[in-house]
């Protein structure tokens, strides 16, 4: 049966559509596969609170569940290196971990900058002293991250620029850790919480500006994140754990998995 001048010229564009997207998914298959990755930073990077953690990272902690390890996994770079480590600060990064860095690297991920601005101290003074302690805790981070850090954020990422030239560079941020009138019952009062989650996008807001300053790419977590943050009841962050205190407030492997990993292959 003869098809119709109309039918015909649909199947033709449909045909050309589909080679047209499978020619671009082998292009960009065949770009993934030719990058040199590097993946650089903290505690949300190296993986804290996924588990699964290589033995021979130490206590950088570097888990196998990580955003890095599963963007490579997916897109099978021609090389990677994976240097985060748990607790590093700027001044860590710039020691310990830029060896990998060279002029054929094409692409390097970090998370940094909670550290430095005192992340765990402000946790643990909310945690363990009053509201009023707490956010006046908070508010030191948040002139740390007004006065110090941009130029700590500087010579990290002049340095990563200038070991790797040709590289883009994505910048992640961190999470808002609660969910505001959610399902917690103890712990933290709202105000506290507040006053944390606020801390958390002035530090985003803070680094965001930098990378831009550098021409890197900066990815935002706090989208993925919105309806997973510790008392929402589907939670992609470990509250505090006595237990294990080094995974308290770090992303579980959801966490990694669901949120870090989208907002880094976007930026990508």
């Amino acid at each position: 049966m003869r098809l119709s001048r109309f039918t015909a010229l649909s199947s033709s564009l449909l045909l050309g559509a589909v080679l047209a997207l499978t020619g671009a998914s082998a292009a960009q298959a065949a770009e993934t596969a030719a990058l040199d990755y590097v993946a650089l930073g903290d505690s949300y990077s190296s993986g804290v609170g996924a588990g699964s953690y290589d033995s021979a990272s130490g206590d950088c902690k570097r888990s196998t569940k990580a955003y890095p390890v599963l963007w490579k996994n997916a897109n099978a770079p021609s090389s990677f290196a994976f240097t985060a480590c748990s607790g590093a600060r700027t001044g860590d990064v710039t020691a310990n971990q830029l060896g990998p860095l060279s002029a054929a690297t094409d692409l390097v991920s970090i998370t940094i900058g909670g550290n430095d601005a005192g992340f765990a101290d402000v946790m643990t003074t909310c945690v363990l002293q009053s509201e009023a302690t707490c956010i006046n805790r908070v508010n030191q981070a948040r002139s740390y991250v007004d006065t110090t850090l941009p130029g700590k954020l500087d010579s990290v990422y002049n340095a990563i620029s200038s070991k790797a030239p040709a590289a883009r560079v994505v910048v992640l941020g961190y999470p808002r850790f609660y969910q505001l009138n959610g399902s917690c019952i103890a712990g933290l009062s709202e105000g506290e919480r507040t006053a944390i989650n606020g801390a958390s996008d002035y530090l985003n807001a803070a680094v965001a500006k930098r990378a831009a300053d550098h021409g890197f790419a900066f990815a935002s977590v706090v989208p993925p994140f919105t309806g997973h943050e510790i008392c929402s009841g589907s939670a992609w962050l470990h509250s505090l754990n006595w237990l294990n205190i080094g995974e308290s407030y770090h992303p579980t492997a959801a966490g990694q998995s669901g949120g870090y990993l989208p907002s880094f292959r976007n930026a990508v």
